[in-house]
């Protein structure tokens, strides 16, 4: 029965990365799309003003403006390909809870003991935080990121990562695995949307400096870099508490199973250097000068260490920490 479960978890995963990856196309496409229409806005524009300066009339130069920005703002209608990848991401979602379900169905436990299944939960996490902030916020210009990002560490995870249902060790067998692990998966997936947030932060500096290359063109209906900024800085900020609460249920955690609370053991060295990064990304926009596209590259740092952390140090360090299952 066990087995018979787990097999069908593995179907469902697969068949969420596939409509996950049908989710991308389509963003990818609305982005495309918007950006192309745009670019010929304000191209055509440049040229009737160009021509109407040519001729000497001011207000036929006025008139020109007046009608490129209302063209350029009624370009920005929504598309079938935005909505379709939004619907996609939730049938994705979908399909993805389900074999997270019964993966811990199978393992009699919460799906989350071993890289494997904290990869299945925390991608599942980071759609759902994706999903659950365009009821308030309309984020979707971010759907190409997440969507393309969540195909790509499931692929990971399903190649590399991928094992058996087995018993825990002994350390695990805890009902801090319950809170300590859930609570890092949270803020992981708050720091990916911050991440993702950041790097649309960039590119949108470049567009409004003017420096921006044509194949980085974003579309007029994205924020500006200083709204994109200040959301990134909200989610950061919730990934942020998370994160402590986990260093610090962390050391709790260490003390009940090795009697200690500290112990230098590199998984928590990490998970400190993860936190100091953050905090400084926060200090960091309470400075004037920090802000801007420094801020988000110390978001983006902060997310590559939070990679680093899972598959690199959980893989290649040994330490106390070592229930990767592979």
């Amino acid at each position: 029965m066990t087995q018979a479960l787990d097999e069908i978890s593995v179907v469902l995963l697969f068949s969420a990365m596939g409509v996950y990856a049908l989710a991308f196309i389509a963003f990818t496409l609305d982005l495309a799309r918007r950006s192309a229409r745009v670019g010929d806005v304000a191209v055509s524009g440049a040229e009737r003003i160009a021509a109407a300066r040519a001729s000497g009339g001011v207000a036929t130069i006025q008139r020109t403006e007046t009608v490129d920005k209302a063209g350029a703002l009624g370009r920005t209608k929504e598309s079938v390909a935005l909505r379709i990848g939004v619907v996609l991401a939730v049938i994705g979602w979908l399909l993805q809870l389900g074999a997270t379900v019964l993966r811990g169905i199978a393992a009699e436990r919460v799906p989350w003991a071993n890289m494997y299944e904290f990869a299945m939960t925390g991608t599942l996490l980071i759609m759902g935080v994706f999903l659950l902030t365009l009821l308030r916020r309309d984020l979707r210009f971010l759907g190409a990121i997440v969507t393309g990002l969540v195909v790509i560490l499931l692929g990971i995870t399903t190649v590399a990562f991928r094992v058996d249902v087995v018993p825990l060790p002994p350390a695990l067998q805890s009902y801090w695995l319950v809170i300590h692990v859930l609570v890092a998966i949270l803020a992981t997936a708050f720091y990916t949307i911050g991440f993702a947030l950041s790097v649309v932060q960039l590119l949108q500096t470049r567009r409004e400096g003017g420096a921006a290359p044509s194949r980085f063109r974003l579309p007029g209906a994205i924020p500006s870099a200083k709204a994109l900024e200040n959301t990134a800085y909200r989610v950061i900020v919730i990934g942020f508490v998370f994160w402590t609460f986990t260093l610090i249920a962390g050391a709790i955690w260490a003390e009940h199973a090795w009697g200690r609370y500290w112990g230098w053991d590199t998984k928590e060295v990490w998970t400190f250097i993860i936190w100091v990064i953050y905090a400084g990304y926060i200090h960091a926009r309470a400075t004037k000068g920090w802000r801007g596209s420094r801020s988000a590259w110390l978001a983006i740092i902060g997310f590559s260490a939070v990679l680093f952390n899972f598959g690199i140090v959980n893989v290649f360090f040994k330490g106390l920490h070592a229930y990767s299952g592979l």
